[in-house]
């Protein structure tokens, strides 16, 4: 006969309203994370796709514009004209391959590896108080949890 007691809080699934909650949750912490980027953002500078993939290229490296399309899920074309805007406001270079003028690399300049070092760190220093707040064990769990949720995201990449 199957157990019909209740489950502990930690052993069941969430439901729709505790989901909802962390959505919630989620908005809020990238609005107290990252102030720097909402400034960016707010100036109309840059926008959240700019900056991940602005980001993506610092980390990266250079690469092609179909990447950044699949990376992206954009097409080609809309890509391009985000390529265009972070490369307007010296952000992003692009080259022509020697063997083939068609196929674009795209890079991060100095600049915009400068803008990314910045915001990154004021992340960095926003997450740093925050870990004050929670134990080791806490602190363990959640970049496992953000490790397991990453590795995911970009698995339909590969």
């Amino acid at each position: 006969m199957p157990d019909s007691s209740p489950q502990p809080e930690s052993t069941r699934e969430l439901h729709a309203g505790e989901i909802d909650l962390l959505a919630g949750m989620i908005m809020v912490m990238q609005r107290r994370f990252m102030p720097g980027l909402m400034g960016e953002l707010s100036r109309g500078k840059v926008s959240f796709a700019q900056f991940f993939l602005l980001g993506h290229l610092c980390s990266q490296g250079p690469m092609g514009m179909s990447r950044i399309a699949e990376l992206m899920d954009h097409s080609t074309p809309a890509a391009t004209g985000l390529v265009q805007r972070l490369e307007k406001l010296g952000h992003i270079s692009r080259s022509h391959e020697t063997n083939d003028r068609r196929k674009v690399t795209v890079s991060a300049t100095p600049k915009g590896a400068r803008l990314v070092d910045s915001i990154r760190a004021e992340m960095v220093k926003n997450l740093e108080n925050l870990m004050r707040l929670l134990e080791p064990r806490e602190q363990r769990a959640w970049l496992d949890i953000y490790q397991k949720i990453t590795q995911h995201s970009f698995s339909r990449l590969q």
